[in-house]
């Protein structure tokens, strides 16, 4: 039995414990909040083992020999530091997604979890999802790619201006970029290897913090768009235009459908439903990586951790 932690165990945490609750084999044994009255509260409200520990203290439920990983689940600020304790305390870590704030941040805990020995992996669960091999497979029919799109656009800043989040604020961490251009940066990492050149970036900020981005880029000399944001609604796509056609898949943070559309052939629909939703594929292969003793995943590697927060990096250098 894989027995996880939740550090940090806020708005997020709720739909991974309920996704982990129907991981075979694995199970939430101890959560930590910023007082254990929240803890408690959490734990009555999520599927848990009986007599599940709540913590007041983060460093307290690194210290419990009875958890075997963490799931991180933090402000993307405090994602380094809490990410580097729990290794230091012998424990795996699945960390939320953006892993790190940049990549000196994701070289350095990388390097920490191999020089242990221990399993890290950030949660980006587009690469789990059953649409995902689908994806890669239906690139390969495009023949040379031509240009990607990445966007994942909300309008949500009225609602964000109404509570707290850490979106905004200006602070570190804070802005769309790391929230949601992370999941673009994913898609560019996997699909287009190669030097990064970032050309162009269009912005919008409030109060400090970045609510819309738009960066046109060349990766491997081939042209690349990220966009991004937290004030207008854009559809939320990823489009891949190749020299034979244009695939194209929606929803790119949590997708299920996609068509590809192939010169003188019929569309393609491409759709795969998540097996239960969209943790579960991420956590049942973290649990498969933890009983294989692996350190870090084929599917979301070290590598592209870093190579993502490059990505974001490049464009955060033109502000």
């Amino acid at each position: 039995m894989i027995r996880f932690g939740i550090l940090g165990a806020g708005k997020i945490a709720h739909r991974f414990a309920a996704s982990l609750a129907k991981v075979e084999g694995a199970e939430l044994v101890a959560a930590s909040r910023r007082t254990a009255g929240k803890a408690a509260a959490f734990l009555a409200e999520v599927p848990c083992t009986p007599g599940a520990r709540a913590y007041g203290d983060h460093e307290a439920l690194l210290a419990d020999p009875e958890v075997d990983t963490i799931y991180l689940a933090l402000p993307h600020n405090l994602h380094h530091a809490w990410a580097l304790r729990a290794l230091d305390a012998g424990k795996a870590v699945l960390c939320e997604k953006p892993a790190m704030l940049s990549e000196a941040e994701a070289a350095e805990v990388t390097a920490a979890a191999r020089e242990r020995g221990l399993l890290f992996m950030e949660a980006m669960k587009t690469r789990f999802v059953p649409l995902h091999p689908h994806v890669v497979d239906a690139v390969g029919a495009l023949g040379p790619v031509a240009r990607v799109h990445a966007s994942l656009c909300n309008d949500a800043l009225a609602s964000y201006r109404t509570r707290d989040t850490y979106i905004l604020g200006g602070g570190p961490g804070s802005g769309v970029l790391l929230d949601c251009g992370i999941y673009c940066a994913s898609w560019l990492d996997e699909l287009l290897p190669g030097e990064i050149a970032v050309e162009r970036v269009d912005t919008a900020f409030y109060e400090g913090s970045d609510v819309y981005v738009d960066a046109h880029m060349a990766i491997g000399g081939v042209a690349a768009e990220l966009e991004c944001a937290c004030d207008r609604a854009r559809p939320r796509q990823l489009v891949v235009e190749g020299e034979r056609g244009v695939l194209t898949v929606d929803d790119l943070h949590r997708p299920q459908h996609a068509e590809l559309r192939i010169a003188g052939e019929p569309t393609r629909v491409l759709d795969a439903p998540y097996e239960v939703d969209d943790f579960y594929g991420e956590i049942t292969h973290f649990c498969a990586l933890m009983r294989a003793g692996d350190i870090e995943s084929p599917l979301m590697p070290h590598a592209a951790t870093c190579r993502c927060t490059r990505i974001l990096d490049a464009i955060r250098t033109t502000w």
